[in-house]
């Protein structure tokens, strides 16, 4: 994990409705990941998207635990 590649996310949590910041890494390029909600401890599913050519962070999509992406 490189902290210059980690940047804060405004981020709402699918079955709570809690407003919080997420904390993304995107050194590790595009990748999905699980976090727990900070409330209601749900599972909230990450779907992280860099850039292949510039490496920057482009969107981040959360989801609940049954939510296909």
């Amino acid at each position: 994990m490189n902290e210059e590649m980690l940047f804060p996310w405004p981020a709402i949590c699918p079955y709570c409705d809690t407003a919080f910041d997420l904390l993304v890494d995107s050194s590790a390029g595009s990748h999905e990941t699980w976090e727990d909600c900070p409330r209601c401890c749900a599972p909230i599913q990450v779907q992280v998207s860099v850039s292949e050519f510039s490496g920057e962070l482009e969107d981040v999509t959360l989801g609940r635990d049954d939510d296909v992406f």
